[in-house]
């Protein structure tokens, strides 16, 4: 058979392609017959390619007539059962069998991810817990699950909540433990907040405080859209004030280093190791804590690791921060 260029490409009139006939996408159509083509490519032969991946032959024939005329090109030459590729046959068949790997390795990669053994799971969680609290709870973990992998992102709760909905994370632990109706949330712990000031601060003699007596002091604190901030917000409101901030940061840790230099106070969760040049005073009214919860989408299947370290974590119910 002599190679022809089709005059034009046309979509067959069958019944596994007829409801496709408006498609503009011309993937969506060829996707189901290229492995079909490369077995046939790979053989030459018709029947021995049929019997191979245990097809009908006549299955296998009608699917590569249609794939020319959608293509509008001829991509075999033929002789009886056995064939050989035109040359756009075999520019064809080099873009084939890359994407056919690709899909392979893809199927390979999520079936690891989904290994009960030595699956993955992706963890979002705040970067106050980074320090040491998800450590502790990873090496926990993985004493009964070694080869568990993890993806680990440190984030602000709304952040980490968009991350949820767009599928790149598993489940994360967040503050305030979000109320929305696509998500599930449970309350795991509590975590007190202490009002941080400079070592040589007026108020640095003190163990215990009122916020009230802290109006006129000026805030340092994280940016609007943190949960802390709005924590931060709330509580200064609860105790008849608005805070004059001065500086706005992304981390606590930095916060701290700011109140330290002498650039103002911070409502702040405990240290994981004390710092030097601040003093951490007990809040007594209003009450100064924050809740921690996880959450995760809700109706989203987890694999067999995520749900192990989901039951996990729900085990740490009031039990999940260092003491």
């Amino acid at each position: 058979m002599v190679h022809q260029q089709r005059s034009q490409a046309r979509l067959s009139p069958s019944s596994d392609t007829e409801d496709m006939t408006t498609m503009t996408d011309m993937s969506m159509l060829l996707a189901p017959r290229l492995a079909y083509f490369a077995g046939v490519a790979r053989t030459e032969h018709v029947t021995r390619a049929a019997q191979e991946m245990n097809v009908p032959q006549s299955t296998l024939s009608r699917a590569m007539v249609r794939l020319e005329q959608d293509l509008g090109v001829d991509l075999f030459a033929r002789r009886g059962r056995t064939v050989s590729l035109t040359p756009a046959g075999r520019t064809f068949l080099t873009s084939v069998e890359r994407a056919l790997a690709e899909i392979e390795r893809a199927a390979d990669e999520v079936r690891a991810d989904a290994d009960p053994a030595a699956g993955k799971v992706a963890f979002g969680f705040l970067h106050t817990m980074g320090w040491e609290t998800v450590p502790g709870l990873i090496s926990a973990f993985r004493a009964d699950h070694p080869r568990v992998r993890f993806s680990l992102v440190q984030n602000y709760g709304e952040a980490m909540i968009e991350r949820l909905r767009a599928g790149e994370l598993d489940l994360c632990l967040t503050s305030p433990v979000p109320d929305a109706p696509d998500l599930v949330a449970r309350r795991l712990d509590e975590q007190k907040l202490r009002l941080v000031v400079p070592a040589d601060h007026r108020l640095a003699t003190r163990k215990r405080i009122r916020l009230a007596e802290a109006a006129d002091e000026t805030f340092v604190t994280l940016e609007p859209g943190y949960g802390l901030r709005r924590i931060t917000d709330d509580l200064c409101k609860e105790a008849g004030f608005k805070p004059r901030i001065a500086f706005e940061g992304e981390e606590a840790e930095t916060l701290r280093g700011l109140v330290a230099a002498g650039l103002g106070v911070a409502l702040l969760p405990p240290p994981a190791v004390a710092r030097p040049g601040v003093v951490e005073l007990t809040v007594t009214a209003p009450r100064a804590a924050r809740e921690i919860g996880v959450a995760w989408l809700d109706g989203h299947p987890d694999t067999p690791p995520v749900a192990a370290f989901k039951r996990f974590l729900l085990s740490k119910r009031g039990n999940l921060l260092p003491t």
